[in-house]
């Protein structure tokens, strides 16, 4: 069965006068996870309902086992973030750089995969911000300059600027030869895109929840391989993480008997019971794991690719899309002739929703979204 015979469109409450392809800027909250925050405010409305130990554990142990399964990993793998540039930071900080080390990015790379390593230049870490030839670094771009000092390779999955997609397991195979940490940020593919991180030579995969994975704003997670989980130090201790209401209600509170959490659990965002956003975010993760990623990546690329063949060339350029065998289903649309702002207006008007990026109309299309919907917006971009 397909996504669209699948009746994914019911399991949202998209307004009918307009088309939401803008997921690599905020993906819609499923409607089972809209009735899990009304669920939490209830709670908050009722505290009695939070007054044991068991909700402050099961929301974020939920969550986690979803993203697990969505990532056949461990969960104890994972740790809940608020961002994707949660997981950047606890590892440029969790690290033991020091004077000389070297950091790999890409200079045309998204802000947040650069400024947790540039932050660390006072400690005379050098961070080089490489130009790749194309969009985005290749294995052998990042050979030519990989030295002994280098220590972390960091890059964007699916280039947020562009649609174009790295090589993971090129890039983390030179690595791992070289004893070089690889970090990768998700968030433009993670819930999109198939990837189980452990079955690449990844060490870090960090994302947010709000994209693809259709989550609330301020959601995220880390995963950390076996690698990356001996090299990054954790640099804090959150009480909830090891102490419960039972430990509260004692007569004697035993602070020396407490103990850093387990696996990644030691690097999780402080608050983790988080209600409203974490209860949410679950229920959005089993939503798409229930429609699974490799039906979703297919859809996804079917409707770009439907779009992108529509597209009235008089109008728009469409932009080189990369390496067609590992496409990713954003596209970049150049106006002819007449401005961005035009352009943009113009789709507004249309009720299509789109996102403006370099100079460039972004179309961003994911399950949620029907070929009726990729007609309308031929129609719009087209002048129909």
């Amino acid at each position: 069965m397909g996504i669209e015979e699948w009746d994914v469109k019911s399991k949202f409450d998209l307004p009918v006068g307009r088309v939401w392809l803008n997921a690599s800027h905020q993906g819609p909250l499923p409607n089972r996870a809209a009735d899990a925050v009304g669920e939490m405010v209830r709670w908050k409305q009722q505290p009695h309902h939070m007054m044991s130990s068991a909700p402050f554990t099961e929301v974020p142990e939920s969550l986690r086992s979803e993203l697990a399964g969505l990532l056949s990993v461990p969960s104890d793998e994972l740790a809940l973030a608020n961002s994707s540039s949660y997981g950047l930071h606890l590892v440029a900080n969790g690290l033991d750089l020091t004077t000389g080390d070297e950091v790999i990015v890409a200079r045309n790379d998204f802000p947040s995969d650069i400024l947790p390593w540039t932050r660390l230049e006072s400690r005379g870490v050098n961070v080089r911000q490489l130009e790749p030839q194309g969009q985005v670094l290749t294995a052998e771009e990042i050979a030519l300059e990989m030295t002994s000092r280098t220590r972390v390779v960091c890059l964007t999955w699916v280039h947020s600027l562009s649609g174009h997609v790295i090589d993971l397991d090129a890039i983390g195979q030179l690595c791992r030869d070289n004893d070089v940490l690889f970090v990768v940020n998700g968030s433009q593919g993670v819930g999109g895109i198939p990837i189980s991180p452990s079955e690449h030579p990844i060490d870090v995969l960090t994302s947010v929840g709000f994209k693809y994975l259709c989550g609330p704003y301020g959601t995220g997670f880390c995963w950390l391989s076996s690698r990356a989980m001996d090299r990054v130090a954790a640099n804090k201790l959150y009480w909830l993480s090891s102490l419960s209401a039972d430990d509260l209600a004692a007569e004697v509170l035993d602070l020396d008997a407490i103990q850093e959490p387990a696996g990644a659990r030691r690097h999780d965002v402080f608050g983790t019971a988080n209600f409203f956003n974490f209860a949410a975010l679950s229920e959005s993760a089993a939503l798409i794991a229930e429609a699974g990623v490799p039906r979703i990546h297919a859809h996804n690329l079917s409707l770009s690719t439907h779009l992108a063949s529509g597209v009235d060339p008089a109008r728009y350029e469409v932009q080189d899309r990369g390496d067609e065998r590992c496409w990713s289903a954003v596209l970049f649309l150049r106006p002819v002739e007449r401005s961005l702002e035009d352009a943009a207006r113009e789709l507004d008007e249309a009720g299509i929703d789109v996102a403006r990026r370099r100079g460039m109309i972004r179309v961003a299309p994911h399950f949620y979204n029907g070929s009726d919907d990729i007609e309308r917006a031929i129609a719009a971009l087209n002048g129909n």
